[in-house]
């Protein structure tokens, strides 16, 4: 047995991994960057801020990157995923992979659509001697392991406190690192948009999560977290404490909340019933809109 964080990532991202199937996640769950009118989004945002190329950070298999060279010609795109350069990706849209990646001068609008949800989380579970890291084996079968150190501790207390034992939490510390090494890796002038499934710690605090977020996908239906490579597996990101992070690093925060209310100041209504049908659909919390939105732009 082995801990959940290193079990995912060797699920999801070892060759032959789960991630790396030619159809990639999309082929597996429908999600708001898989839709033209989002899209259009984040181009808007991009001419907000005065941005010229966006960098789609987690692209997977391009979807969000075709739906903006189709709507905003005049960008300047890349992707960087795990994966090599997707087949019918327009020949202007560049692509990258992660150990490749090099800064370059022009600042971007970085756009992490579900990456965050994506990076492998340790669990914990509050036994009677205090939080315990969860085990976990190739069948998805658990069993305590050991206390959580004093950094889990630290991050458990001030964002995600277990009250009852049984109670579960993700160690949200990885993402908090990989938004801050994002944010710095990024030319001046740059801004970073991270989009993903996420809760606020009043939400966490009041027991609205003591059964953990861990879920796996596959086929377009939710199935046990199993890894073995048979599924999609992600859990919510702690949004506020991904907040923090990028501020603790110089970071200052433009946008903090729901893609309901970031669509709706992006997306004027009108346009048509086809148009305002996809708008609402994105801005649906039941649904594919029930995303949260952090807009930060790094220091310097």
């Amino acid at each position: 047995m082995r801990r959940w964080r290193e079990a995912v990532a060797e699920a999801l991202y070892a060759p032959g991994g789960f991630y790396r199937r030619p159809e990639g996640p999309a082929g597996h769950f429908r999600t708001s960057a898989q839709e033209p009118l989002f899209a259009e989004a984040v181009a808007a945002l991009a001419r907000e801020l005065g941005l010229g190329a966006v960098l789609d950070v987690g692209a997977g298999r391009g979807e969000l990157l075709h739906g903006l060279a189709a709507h905003a010609p005049e960008l300047r795109l890349c992707g960087v995923d795990v994966v090599p350069r997707p087949p019918g990706l327009p020949p202007g849209v560049g692509w990258t992979q992660p150990e490749e990646r090099t800064a370059g001068d022009e600042p971007v609008l970085a756009v992490a659509h579900e990456w965050l949800d994506a990076v492998p989380v340790d669990a914990v579970a509050l036994a009677e001697d205090g939080p315990r890291v969860l085990l976990v084996d190739d069948d998805g079968s658990e069993e305590p392991g050991p206390p959580a150190d004093d950094a889990e501790l630290a991050w458990l207390e001030r964002w995600w406190p277990l009250a009852a034992p049984g109670d579960r939490a993700e160690l949200g510390g990885p993402r908090d690192a990989a938004w801050t090494a994002l944010l710095r890796s990024l030319p001046p002038g740059s801004a970073a948009l991270a989009v993903d499934y996420g809760s606020l710690r009043a939400e966490r605090a009041a027991g609205a999560f003591t059964g953990g977020t861990l879920r796996g996908h596959r086929g377009g239906r939710l199935v046990p977290p199993v890894p073995d490579g048979s599924c999609d597996i992600t859990a919510a990101v702690a949004m506020d404490a991904v907040r923090a992070a990028g501020e603790a690093c110089g970071a200052t925060t433009l946008l903090d909340t729901t893609q309901r209310e970031a669509l709706g100041r992006l997306l004027a209504p009108g346009g048509g019933w086809a148009r305002e049908l996809a708008r609402a659909e994105l801005r649906d919390p039941t649904g594919v809109g029930a995303f949260r939105w952090l807009l930060q732009r790094p220091a310097g």
